[in-house]
């Protein structure tokens, strides 16, 4: 498969603090990437570094088969939509969209054809002779992002791009940017902390934590199959449930306080007998049940139903440990129930308490 994007070995310090560490990353051409990860980690500076507004200390870059490591930002044939809309406003979004191809002394003729091609791409014709100032802000980002369009580049760089935005908005915009995508077949990498996003976007996410990749994989990879806790822990809202446990009789089954469930199904490697484990299961993947079913239940006391509409979130203790269930909203139960919890072994994920590491 034709490499878009290929960071080799990057490495980024300022001063005595390192940033980025020996990163490696290829990007297929045509794909979405998202970087995902909480602020600090690292995302937003390995995005600048790819657009070349941070020089790197050492490492190489390569876009379209180009070393552009040292390249000049003009030079990389990107196109960048940054967090701020970066408008002027004192020019009309025609301007706006027109303003780096008159600077590269673009014939007139094919400024005119981008700027319609633009305008009708993200439906912002109407809007092309007003200024920034009389436009919403999601309006406001699609003429940031026809700005970065009309440079027809191979490659776009999105950073956070619908952060400044309300829910409804954000909503709204991330299902075109998805359709700009299916549309242009452009390589797309696009930052974001919202997991939302990040797994409704990208063909493949990079979870990043102090300047190095946890976990490379496709949406469905990341949310299923968490590669350490940090990833587990990260990805999914409400967050996987955390169980500390021992796993016991050669790795059959785990102990859970007083409970002992067989972990038959469980969908991992090979699993030894360890003091120290950690169980995730995510809140869909437990079931109420009315009855204890031996090595298969946990029994546990219903604590809160919260409603949210199409479905309903039981907060219970089990063990002493607080869990979380995700049930259909026709299943809503008291405060003070007592239910016992089937786990979705197949679906469960366990981690060694030291490495962190998915066992």
């Amino acid at each position: 498969m034709t490499q878009s994007i290929s960071v080799k070995d990057l490495t980024l310090n300022f001063g005595a603090v390192s940033v980025l560490q020996k990163m490696n990353l290829d990007v297929a051409e045509g794909e979405f990437i998202v970087l995902l990860g909480p602020s600090g980690c690292g995302k937003s500076t390995l995005l600048n570094c790819l657009a070349g507004l941070l020089d790197i200390t050492d490492g190489q870059i390569w876009i379209k088969g180009k070393n552009v490591t040292w390249a000049e930002p003009s030079e990389r044939g990107i196109g960048m939509v940054f967090q701020s809309y970066a408008l002027y406003p004192q020019m009309t979004v025609r301007g706006n969209l027109s303003f780096g191809l008159k600077n590269a002394r673009m014939p007139a003729a094919e400024i005119e054809k981008r700027v319609a091609r633009a305008a009708e791409i993200l439906q912002i014709g109407p809007l092309l002779d007003r200024k920034p100032g009389a436009l919403s802000g999601g309006q406001r980002q699609r003429v940031a992002i026809g700005r970065a369009l009309v440079r027809d580049v191979d490659v776009f760089l999105f950073d956070e791009p619908l952060s400044n935005l309300d829910a409804k908005l954000r909503s709204e915009l991330r299902v075109e940017i998805k359709r700009l995508h299916e549309r242009l077949k452009n390589t797309m990498v696009y930052v974001t902390h919202d997991q939302i996003e990040a797994l409704t976007l990208a063909d493949r996410i990079a979870v990043m934590k102090g300047g190095v990749i946890q976990q490379l994989a496709d949406p469905q990879t990341i949310y299923n199959r968490p590669t350490n806790l940090f990833v587990a822990g990260f990805i999914g809202s409400p967050a996987m449930n955390m169980l500390p446990v021992k796993t016991i009789d050669n790795g059959r089954a785990f102990q859970f306080g007083s409970t002992r469930i067989d972990l038959a199904g469980y969908d991992g490697g090979a699993v030894l007998e360890r003091d120290n484990a950690i169980l995730g299961v995510r809140p869909e993947h437990i079931t109420i049940r009315t009855e204890a079913v031996p090595g298969r239940t946990i029994p546990a006391e219903v604590e809160i139903d919260e409603h949210l509409g199409a479905d309903s979130l039981l907060w219970l203790k089990a063990e002493g440990r607080e869990m979380c269930v995700r049930i259909p909203v026709e299943g809503r139960l008291p405060s003070g129930s007592q239910v016992h919890l089937m786990l979705d072994m197949p679906k469960a994920s366990l981690f060694d308490a030291k490495t962190e590491q998915r066992i």
